[in-house]
């Protein structure tokens, strides 16, 4: 009996077919969905990552590498290429990058002709006019290639979804592992075992019993060292003050203290808001001298002052501090300067003043927000003190309500202006306090405290002051001890 064979119109007319022949369009259709659409990418960005790279390598290179991991950061093949190259060269070679370092490696390699030539190298150079956005164009690059790997996880889930033969629950499993791993592949490992830690720890202490380490940063202030051990790495000490108190004069007494009046100098950043180089500097002048500033604009100094003077620039002038005096700068602009400064000067403070008058990388919020937008700031520059490992001085304003408190009062931590996360970010939170009445006139001193409200790691207390607003200097009302002693600074 000869069998007959339906033909293919039968076939593919069949219910059956029918079915399978729409499951592979189906399927063809859904991988024409991903591969007829191009990827999420921003060029502009990634020619401004390699720019930033390629003009401040010193601190841009570092930076960029601690943030963009994995494979295909950069979608276009051109700065893939490259910045394989910078990797490569600084990493495994520990060659210093510029666009000759590079244009050699790419030509070593057949590489160079392929991604524009020395030519495209020297127009990326230029293709920013500052890096200090290297940090948030990093988070961008980051965003788009873990989207442009989602898609391609997803496309071939899609793809195995159709394959009957595989167990569903381990497709599943399958699938959600590929995901997890996405989703956490540029998360660094930060979760460490107390084993590899104790043993330096202890170390650590045993070295600061025998003075043989800091514990942190000397003020120059001995009573405050005591309550809070100095200003020490990675925490935010937050010196706060309403306005016309002093708060600027006595962050500039403890940064002369730091920065060139102690036994051993340190290299201190001053972000100063508020006031322009030219008048800190001034101010620093003045005070090491014990001259009041005023006698200059009536005319009415001295030849000895005129000494006087003369001995504090030759006490000033060899001193590692470096002014930033930019109104409103960002807290991505301080941090990108401050990595710069750490990179370049090694420096071991930054002092800050003051916060109110920052803003976010983040403009979008509204009026009435002015309080996340702080929120975010005081964390940023919690985070930085972390990151570098670097005290952070910063000054902070309080609001009115401490002015209407019956009496002279002393401020409290609900007086923090604007946002209450300064108080939970911080590690220390300071005031200053006097009463401004005793300063009006002819007045030599008057009485002030430093009030320490809040201390994560020690004792909180009051410590008392004497300020002298004709030289804008707080000097300690019990005698000074230690290393910023009179005698000790005679040898």
């Amino acid at each position: 009996m000869t069998r007959v064979f339906p033909g293919e119109d039968e076939l593919a007319g069949s219910p059956v077919n029918k079915r399978l022949l729409g499951l592979a369009e189906e399927r063809k259709a859904s991988a024409g969905l991903v591969a007829d659409r191009p990827q999420p990418s921003v060029p502009d960005i990634e020619r401004a990552c390699l720019a930033s790279m390629l003009r401040d390598p010193e601190v841009c290179v570092d930076l960029a590498l601690a943030q963009l991991h994995g494979d295909n950061i950069f979608y276009s093949p051109a700065h893939r290429a490259i910045f394989d190259a910078i990797k490569t060269l600084h990493g495994d070679r520990n060659i210093r990058i510029d666009m000759l370092s590079v244009a050699q490696y790419l030509r070593e390699h057949d590489k160079l002709d392929a991604v524009g030539g020395e030519l495209y190298l020297a127009e990326l150079e230029l293709a920013v006019p500052t890096t200090v956005n290297l940090e948030n164009w990093c988070r961008i690059l980051s965003k788009y290639a873990m989207l442009r790997r989602m898609i391609g996880v997803l496309s071939n889930s899609l793809l195995k979804c159709y394959d009957a033969d595989l167990d569903a629950s381990t497709l599943v499993d399958e699938i959600e592992n590929d995901v997890y791993k996405v989703r956490y592949e540029n998360v660094s490992n930060e979760v460490l075992e107390v084993q590899g830690l104790i043993e330096n720890e202890f170390q650590t202490l045993l070295a600061m019993q025998n003075g043989q380490r800091d514990v942190g940063i000397s003020t120059g202030y001995s009573q405050l060292d005591e309550f809070t051990g100095g200003l020490k790495p990675g925490e935010m000490f937050v010196l706060a003050a309403r306005p016309s108190i002093g708060k600027t004069s006595l962050a500039l007494n403890v940064i002369a203290n730091v920065a060139y009046k102690c036994p051993k100098p340190r290299p201190v950043a001053f972000f100063s808001l508020e006031m322009t180089a030219e008048q800190i500097v001034r101010r620093l002048l003045c005070t090491e001298a014990g001259v009041a500033e005023s006698v200059f604009w009536n005319r009415s100094f001295q030849m000895s002052e005129i000494t006087k003077l003369t001995g504090a620039v030759t006490r000033i002038r060899d001193a590692r501090l470096f002014i930033d005096p930019t109104p409103g700068i960002s807290i991505a602009e301080l941090r990108a300067k401050v990595r710069r400064l750490k990179a370049q000067h090694n420096i071991e403070l930054v002092v800050i003043d003051y916060l109110q008058l920052m803003h976010s990388e983040s403009r979008n919020f509204k009026q009435d927000s002015r309080q996340q937008e702080v929120a975010e700031i005081s964390g940023g520059i919690k985070a930085l003190a972390k990151d570098l490992k670097i005290p952070v001085l910063v000054l902070a304003q309080l609001n009115r309500e401490v002015d209407k408190a019956a009496g002279n009062a002393r401020p409290k931590l609900a007086h923090l202006r604007e946002s209450g996360t300064i108080e939970q970010d911080a590690d220390i939170v300071t005031f200053l306090h006097r009463n401004r009445d005793e300063t009006k006139g002819d007045v030599t001193s008057a009485e002030a405290e430093w009030i320490i409200e809040k201390n994560r790691n020690g004792r909180t207390g009051v410590i008392k002051l004497l300020f002298y607003p004709s030289r804008m200097e707080f000097v300690a009302a019990a005698p000074v001890s230690g290393a910023f002693a009179p005698e000790a600074r005679k040898n």
